[in-house]
């Protein structure tokens, strides 16, 4: 039996304020969940299992470039999206959204800027922005620690090594909030395709200038960069520098948000990590499976009919992965619904697994470390100021993350 959601239930504020309880109910339903209209389409499988989450990560029965599947795809579409849709899917040649041979290609290309030796000379440098964050405030007593911390300073790390001019990023999450947020009937609507023109537009702008006045910058570096013959076309270029804006900001920005709230719901979790600062590393592993940032994979698309359970995926069917659920899932991880910052045993899958790993799985870890040991040896009274029932989470299916976070300290 297919047990039916729609999209209303994934972007309901209950469903992101308690998103555990909302995913192991899908789980304990069923381990293939129908989603209807999902993103605008006729609907998507979700999947709720660790098992079958890491199984399909590294199954090439399923594509992640939607260019394979565009006429079957666009059967799904009401012809008023089709033209948007398929615009939208041919601009977007990136790492995250191609398979091999061109995600090798890609991937190589940029890969070497994240291996976790170059980002760890990035340390000293994210701390000095992490204490000059904390320096604006702390005389103040309050902040909104998303606004003011978790969205700065992962913005401020990703535009240094872009080489992105100051004045400029405070623009991107105005652009991305509207490119990721849904409206009540389930459709991003005009003002998100004009943030993405609009962000199209910067970026190329930006290219241009790069061009004509190259940088020591990771931009300068993939205008010019070559390796065994092959380049960057412009799509290419133009995909992989929004896809690291977005991606190295975004769900940065929600790991810090997401977990400064579990921690100051947690204050027994809390007071451990102030009392031993040399768990942070472990903390932050577990803050990624707990609050987990990333609440679904971005689709994929079946190239075949693929039976699973007592259902078929057929051909061109969209498959999404809850690594919410994943990271809850019993079989794999001991009391799973709950926190705690000295778990030993941890293989979440918040960055996905397989050739689509997250690239920038290093850089997300370092700056997560440098927030949190930073904010609870500096700001050791941290509190939530107001009712945690009050907040607001984003409405995106794919993200989990608060569009503010009052607190004292």
């Amino acid at each position: 039996m297919t047990t039916h959601i729609s999209m209303h239930d994934l972007l309901a504020q209950e469903t992101k304020r308690d998103s555990q309880a909302f995913y192991a109910r899908l789980r304990a339903q069923a381990p293939l969940i129908y989603v209807e209209s999902l993103l605008g389409t006729q609907g998507a499988w979700i999947v709720t299992s660790y098992d079958d989450a890491l199984s399909i990560l590294k199954d090439t029965r399923f594509t992640r470039d939607a260019q394979k599947i565009v006429p079957t795809y666009n059967k799904q579409l009401p012809d008023t999206e089709k033209e948007e849709v398929t615009r939208f899917i041919t601009w977007r040649r990136d790492m995250l959204s191609v398979d091999p041979p061109d995600h090798t290609r890609l991937r190589g290309l940029v890969s070497k800027v994240f291996t976790p030796r170059m980002i760890e000379q990035l340390r000293p440098r994210i701390q000095q922005i992490t204490d000059e964050l904390l320096d604006t405030v702390q005389e103040r007593g309050e902040m909104d620690l998303i606004a003011e911390f978790a969205f700065p300073l992962p913005i401020t790390v990703i535009c240094e090594m872009l080489g992105i001019p100051v004045q400029d990023r405070p623009q991107f999450r105005l652009w991305t909030q509207a490119m990721l947020n849904m409206s009540e009937d389930n459709h991003r609507g005009l003002p998100a395709m004009e943030s993405m023109e609009k962000f199209i537009t910067y970026i190329k702008t930006l290219v241009a200038s790069k061009r004509t006045h190259p940088d020591q910058d990771l931009i300068s570096g993939m205008v010019r960069v070559e390796e065994n013959g092959e380049t960057l076309s412009e799509t290419e270029l133009l995909s992989t520098i929004f896809l690291l804006i977005v991606a190295g900001h975004e769900t940065t920005a929600n790991l810090i948000g997401n977990g400064t709230l579990a921690l100051l719901e947690h204050p027994e979790q809390l007071c451990l990590l102030q009392q031993d600062p040399s768990l942070i590393p472990t903390a932050v592993e577990e803050l990624l499976r707990y609050t987990t940032p990333v609440t679904l994979t971005t689709p994929r698309w079946a190239l075949e009919d693929v039976p699973m359970y007592d259902q078929i995926i057929h051909k061109g069917e969209m498959v999404m992965i809850s690594l919410v659920a994943a990271n809850i899932d019993p079989q794999h991880f001991s009391h799973p619904q709950e926190l705690d910052v000295a778990r030993q045993v941890n293989k979440h899958l918040a960055f996905g697994r397989g050739i689509h790993v997250c690239l920038g799985a290093p850089l997300a870890r370092l700056e997560g470390q440098v927030a949190f040991s930073t904010l609870l040896r500096r700001l050791p009274n941290l509190h939530l100021a107001g009712d945690p029932q009050q907040l607001h989470w984003n409405r995106t299916p794919i993200l989990r993350g608060l569009t503010s976070l009052p607190v004292t300290f």
